[in-house]
């Protein structure tokens, strides 16, 4: 169906699934070690960012719609003392563990957001603005959080090895060469240098 035609519920949720759709391709080839390298001096890392985004979803989805969150792995974390838990995945996690949790986190807040209309009732204890809202807001809040994040994922992955691209649907990215690649960081490069 041509987007023109979409209802905002199936507008949102489009785009809201382009974003899963980047986040998980920003994961595929990766291992364990690789997956876990902090890339920023915040100790940004893949497992790190899926992991956040699973429990993001889990939080929005499920437990400000009124569901219970069921996975202990995500009970565990939301329930932590630690601030940064959802970005600190647990030792004996692999990437293959993180992945499926987010995709079962995903189709868990999926099977709620079906049973609701944008404007059913959420609450959302952690904001100050907004806290009594709807599912409208909360799916224009995760399509943002998910977006910003696989744009996390975009220069993490870059860095770990060179993996670029949008989602595979749409790579948004010339086809250059790796000389080419390199031309035009040299070239921005002279830029930045001659200000």
């Amino acid at each position: 169906m041509p987007i023109g035609t979409l209802d905002s519920s199936a507008l949102l949720r489009e785009y809201l699934n382009d974003a899963r759709e980047a986040v998980l391709w920003k994961c595929e080839g990766l291992d364990d070690a690789q997956a876990r390298t902090p890339m920023s001096s915040t100790g940004t890392h893949v497992m790190g960012l899926l992991l956040h985004l699973a429990v993001t979803e889990a939080g929005y989805f499920i437990a400000c719609l009124g569901r219970k969150i069921q996975d202990p792995v995500l009970r565990s974390i939301i329930d932590s003392e630690d601030e940064q838990a959802d970005f600190l995945p647990p030792p004996g996690m692999s990437l293959d563990d993180a992945i499926s949790l987010y995709k079962e986190t995903i189709a868990a807040a999926d099977g709620v957001l079906d049973e609701l209309e944008l404007d059913s009732p959420a609450v959302v204890p952690w904001w100050n603005k907004h806290r009594h809202t709807t599912v409208q807001r909360l799916l224009v809040h995760m399509i943002a959080e998910s977006h910003r994040h696989a744009g996390h994922l975009d220069i993490v992955r870059e860095q770990l090895d060179g993996f670029i691209g949008l989602r595979p649907s749409a790579p948004n990215l010339p086809e250059l060469t790796p000389g080419q690649w390199e031309q035009q960081r040299l070239k921005l490069k002279s830029l930045a240098d001659s200000v």
